[in-house]
């Protein structure tokens, strides 16, 4: 049986209802963006054209020889010409086939960020189509998040909609590939991957995931003064993941790394593509949070293991950095599932730590991870009760709620559930 995402749903949902906004569909790399719109396109029961922008085809010859560059029908030209003319072409096909069609027509582009200026001509294309009450109904897909956004807020707000797609779940992994939980914590949630020789993997996820992130999606695209120091960054903070480790300490570990300003404002290009955040400290007000030391969580465990000097029998062996694997690959999953209602924080006074509290929607909850299977005194969680009367406490693993059956649940339930409160 096919497995399909839960944004499978809203999406065919979504083109059986009248054209009236642009669809796109965002998320980090390798989270199934390209197969979730052909799933989609092959079972909405409309007729439908998917574009992979990025897919070699045959060059385009002018229709005459002294005029303007014009494309036959069903010939696409090669990547580095595919423009904004490129692109009105595919349009202008598929507004024809849309006017001929009872039930209207999709139009789906892959990789839109790398047509130059492809937010400026969506604009204008899809402005006529409105305007002229078009039955076409358009997805636009990429694997950058921050090259998408800047087109989207800069030239097509209030244009769009979008269907965002987090790293895989366990929940996912282990139904769609058959990953346990130990495969998940080590290997994380990028499909198909952990299927070759741990060597041939580490390659894969620093050649085909990190480098293309850094160096494509986030140094192509924004004024980075420091692309060495970004990338050293992004290693520093994997190495870090599920430890509190403050920006001034990390500037004596990095080379030119300028001030704790620069180094945050690279953490929250990270976050966007989806690669590493920097949790904050919580305090009962917004207003301090932002002095508060990080506390660092790999986004995908993959970007932390393919990293690192062990092997997945060395980490399951070494029980300290096992604990920090699954702390992290916790933090991972909250951060992934919290959505924009939910802040993912982390507390400490003195001595007393809570890993994670989740804050939104009125409610507060606190988290503390145990990876071993003696509970033990839960003392940050009881402190924090104390000093937070409104908040519920949940401990992971030991004897709270198994590891496994937290990570089959986005951060949404376990904030709204009401039944395993621990104190």
């Amino acid at each position: 049986m096919t497995f399909r995402r839960e944004q499978y749903d809203t999406l065919i949902e979504r083109l059986r209802e009248p054209p009236r906004t642009l669809t796109f569909v965002t998320g980090p790399r390798q989270t199934g963006k390209t197969t979730l719109i052909r799933q989609v396109l092959a079972d909405v029961g409309m007729p439908s054209r998917y574009v992979p922008v990025d897919e070699p085809g045959p060059v385009a010859r002018p229709m005459l020889p002294d005029g303007p560059l014009a494309y036959r029908a069903g010939v696409e030209p090669m990547p580095n010409q595919r423009d904004g003319v490129w692109l009105t072409s595919v349009w202008e096909r598929a507004r024809a086939q849309a006017t001929g069609s009872p039930s209207g027509f999709i139009l789906a582009l892959d990789e839109i960020q790398k047509v130059p200026n492809w937010a400026e001509v969506v604009k204008g294309l899809w402005d006529a189509d409105r305007h002229a009450d078009l039955p076409l109904r358009v997805v636009l897909a990429g694997s950058a998040p921050l090259l998408m956004q800047q087109g989207l807020t800069e030239s097509l707000a209030g244009r769009f909609e979008t269907i965002r797609l987090a790293h895989w779940a366990y929940s996912e992994m282990a139904q769609a590939f058959g990953f346990d939980l130990p495969r998940y914590v080590y290997f994380g949630g990028y499909p198909g991957v952990a299927e070759y020789d741990e060597r041939r993997w580490r390659d894969y996820v620093r050649d085909a995931l990190i480098a293309p992130n850094i160096e494509r999606d986030i140094l192509a695209m924004q004024r980075i003064e420091k692309p060495v120091l970004l990338k050293q960054l992004f290693e520093l903070g994997t190495e870090h993941s599920g430890q509190i480790f403050a920006y001034n300490k990390m500037l004596g570990s990095l080379q030119d790394a300028g001030n704790a300003t620069t180094l945050a404002r690279y953490v929250g290009l990270l976050r966007q593509a989806g690669l590493l955040a920097g949790l904050d400290q919580y305090r009962g007000t917004r207003l301090r949070r932002r002095a508060s030391p990080p506390k660092w969580i790999t986004l995908n465990m993959a970007l932390m293991t393919a990293l690192s000097d062990y092997t997945f029998e060395d980490a399951q062996a070494d029980r300290s950095y096992w604990g920090r694997l699954v702390e992290s690959a916790v933090g991972a999953h909250l951060c992934n599932t919290a959505g924009r209602d939910i802040e993912v924080c982390y507390w400490r006074d003195g001595v007393q730590e809570v890993d994670f509290v989740l804050r939104g929607r009125r409610r507060l909850l606190a988290i503390e991870v145990k990876s071993s299977r003696r509970r033990g005194r839960l003392t940050g969680l009881e402190a924090f009760a104390a000093r937070f009367k409104d908040a519920r406490c949940l401990l992971v693993g030991a004897d709270g709620v198994p590891l496994e059956e937290f990570l089959s649940s986005p951060a949404t339930h376990w904030l709204e559930e009401e039944t395993r409160d621990v104190r």
